[in-house]
């Protein structure tokens, strides 16, 4: 490790097609940095203030744990929230980069028990079609306020 890194206790692990390509999306574009990788097996671990994710290049004669077919959009029926600080730098970056957003930036209230918990969200997707939810904190208000 390039220095010390507090690994989370659930750490999704996205085989992606392109490890090039995927990490000038998640750490030019989205802020991540890499952690830690093994070139030699197309493997980096990212982290943003916390938040991490594995990538690892498919490769067929590599030993993969693959549940069906590798058909684009990859990892349908999940997205990946990432807390940020502020989205937008990363509105920013993509925007210059011509990276087309899933859902634009929207102000979205939750409610958990007897509040409400405020993100400023948008949703995009990777060059393999993972889909990133990123919002950053609103605070919090009772529920029913608005």
């Amino acid at each position: 490790m390039t220095d010390t890194l507090t690994r989370a206790r659930l750490v999704p692990e996205l085989v992606v097609a392109e490890l090039g390509r995927s990490l000038r999306f998640w750490v030019d574009l989205i802020g991540f940095r890499i952690a830690y990788d093994r070139p030699e097996n197309r493997f980096a671990y990212l982290d943003l203030d916390g938040a991490q994710v594995m990538l690892y290049q498919y490769d067929p004669a590599a030993r993969h744990w693959l549940t069906g077919p590798m058909d684009r959009p990859l990892g349908r029926g999940i997205n990946l929230q990432i807390e940020v600080a502020a989205v937008e730098p990363i509105l920013d970056r993509l925007d210059a980069a011509g990276w087309p957003l899933f859902m634009a930036v929207e102000d979205a209230w939750y409610r958990a028990g007897e509040i409400e918990v405020g993100q400023r969200q948008f949703l995009v997707q990777d060059p393999d079609g993972y889909l990133l939810r990123l919002g950053a904190k609103r605070g919090e208000r009772p529920v029913g306020a608005s």
